[in-house]
């Protein structure tokens, strides 16, 4: 059974791609990028292991456009990876993914390069401190790009209703995702 280190699941989430999204953060990065809005996704140790048949079965509501997958790095995970892009495509749902690699690093590397067959939207490349804005679309830095690899979405797709969203759990705790220059 294929399974992912999961750091965090956010079960609807406006802010991190078009319409509402599934939002899949992976554990576990080793590029560890300067100024990393999730430092905590670094760590190789184990979060929680959760096949995506059971994420699915647990996080995916009604109503929910497609899937956001970010990290840590999913392509450190790239059988995971596969496996979460293929059931999500074969449920109609859409798939956006960050990755801390460039489009020609995972071209490379076959088992990676098997996930692009899924992904309508990529975005690709290390975040760069020096290269940080705060209002750049769908992506923390400027060296990012973005690889539109299906005709699902456009750029004009990618903007947002808003810049981030404040999440309160059950337990009181709080969350800040999206993409803003808030602390």
């Amino acid at each position: 059974m294929i399974d992912i280190n999961v750091h965090a699941v956010i079960g609807r989430s406006r802010v991190n791609g078009p319409g509402t999204r599934l939002v899949i953060f992976f554990q576990g990065c080793a590029r560890a990028c300067e100024g990393c809005f999730n430092p905590d996704t670094h760590s190789f140790d184990e979060k929680e292991r959760m096949t995506p048949e059971a994420l699915f079965g647990k996080y995916l509501s009604k109503g929910v456009e497609g899937i956001t997958v970010s990290g840590g790095e999913p392509f450190m995970q790239p059988a995971g990876l596969l496996r979460l892009l293929e059931l999500s495509a074969a449920s109609g749902l859409t798939n956006l993914v960050y990755t801390g690699f460039t489009l020609e690093e995972i071209l490379k590397d076959q088992p990676m390069a098997r996930c692009l067959e899924f992904i309508d939207v990529l975005v690709d490349g290390p975040f760069e401190l020096k290269m940080a804005e705060p209002t750049l679309l769908a992506r923390g830095s400027t060296n990012q790009r973005i690889h539109l690899l299906t005709p699902r979405y456009s750029l004009d797709d990618l903007y947002m209703p808003g810049k981030a969203e404040v999440i309160i759990g059950p337990e009181g705790d709080v969350r800040k995702t999206g993409f803003s220059s808030l602390g």
